[in-house]
């Protein structure tokens, strides 16, 4: 009778390649649904957002509330115009958007104005339709200096200490922020009344955030349009000092924020 044995021996191993490569694709798809249509990680590389968001957070993104673009989808694709599932953010929501003459980085600011609206600044006061935002000071802030966060006021020692003051929309959103400079570039604004489809956001720190204030021209964002969100942030999974070294796992929790774990970013 002839030998099978090398036959009967290769099948085994045939069937196992498959079913790792099957378990390998499982996971791929599992990973792109999660992350294209349920949840996606974030950092926060700038004070713009301060002091709601802390540079060397990372947070989760919501990639549901506002449905989906290209733009919610790694490598946009499938590639599409318009959104699917379709809902405009609140006023105050944190958003995570894509800026509107680049695919490349993500960007972060809050919902301030949406289509319809007219949005001004006058002596960094906000004034929506026509009526000033409540502002009220809020007391000093105090943020670290670290390596990642230091501080451009020149009497700072260990931490900066930051005006603050709370912002409350006609929704009843609420929400602090940072106006550094009396008369900075952006808290004067004249009225522009935003159209279909697009959508004014402001950073939280007023005079370190490159917003829809300013014009793509002049390092802004302008009217965003809600084709380029790509989610809602959500809370912070994680938050570092900037002190680690990838190298150095032991710094890995020294430079941690633990009191920033699990922040979250909506009013």
């Amino acid at each position: 009778m002839p030998d099978n044995s090398s036959f009967s021996e290769a099948k085994p191993e045939k069937t196992s390649l498959r079913a790792t490569i099957r378990w390998l694709a499982g996971l791929a798809l599992f990973a792109w649904v999660l992350r294209s249509l349920v949840v996606a990680p974030f950092s926060i590389p700038s004070g713009s957002m301060l002091p709601t968001m802390a540079i060397g957070d990372y947070l989760f993104v919501a990639k549901w509330p506002y449905g989906f673009s290209r733009f919610s989808f790694p490598g946009r694709i499938p590639s599409f115009s318009g959104r699917v599932f379709d809902r405009l953010p609140e006023r105050g929501d944190v958003v995570i958007f894509k800026r509107p003459d680049a695919v490349g980085a993500d960007w972060v600011k809050r919902v301030i104005g949406l289509p319809g609206d007219t949005v001004a600044m006058r002596g960094g006061v906000l004034i929506l339709n026509g009526r000033p935002v409540p502002k009220q000071k809020a007391g000093i802030v105090r943020i670290a200096i670290t390596p990642n966060s230091p501080c451009h006021l020149p009497t700072a020692t260990s931490s900066c200490l930051y005006p603050s003051y709370r912002e409350t929309l006609p929704n009843g959103r609420s929400y602090l922020t940072i106006d550094q400079l009396a008369g900075g570039p952006g808290d004067d604004f004249a009225p522009v009344t935003i159209t279909a489809g697009k959508l004014f956001l402001m950073g939280d720190n007023r005079d370190d955030s490159l917003d829809s204030r300013f014009s793509l021209e002049q390092g802004g964002v302008g009217l965003v349009p809600t084709d380029r969100l790509v989610g809602r942030a959500a809370f912070a999974f994680w938050s570092t000092d900037g002190s680690s070294s990838y190298w150095k796992p032991w710094t890995w929790i020294s430079a941690l924020r633990f009191n920033r774990i699990g922040t979250s970013y909506q009013p």
